[in-house]
């Protein structure tokens, strides 16, 4: 099973990347295993470092995405719509470009 990065640090996938840095700032103090005693702080920590990583970077983000798309980790009809409307502006931006 892939890891949600967006769950990871508790946001949205369209957090910015202000809400990616603050999201990150929280947890990983939190979850950090020199302030946490929890026997899972340390894995939720990686987790979280994994997780910043990924999101702060654009390119990997982008990966990410459309990973995630793929998968349809998101709403199904949603990512449908996505995929057709992007289809179909590529389409008529081809067509009228010709």
């Amino acid at each position: 099973m892939t890891a949600d990065h967006y769950a990871a640090l508790g946001l949205a996938a369209n957090a910015t990347l202000a809400d990616i840095k603050k999201a990150f700032r929280q947890k990983a103090s939190f979850y950090h295993p020199d302030r946490n005693n929890a026997p899972d702080a340390a894995l939720q920590f990686q987790a979280v470092q994994k997780a910043y990583e990924v999101l702060s970077d654009d390119t990997a983000r982008q990966a990410y995405d459309d990973n995630r798309r793929r998968n349809l980790l998101d709403d199904p009809l949603q990512t449908a719509q996505e995929i057709w409307q992007a289809y179909s502006t590529r389409i008529l931006t081809t067509t009228t470009a010709s």
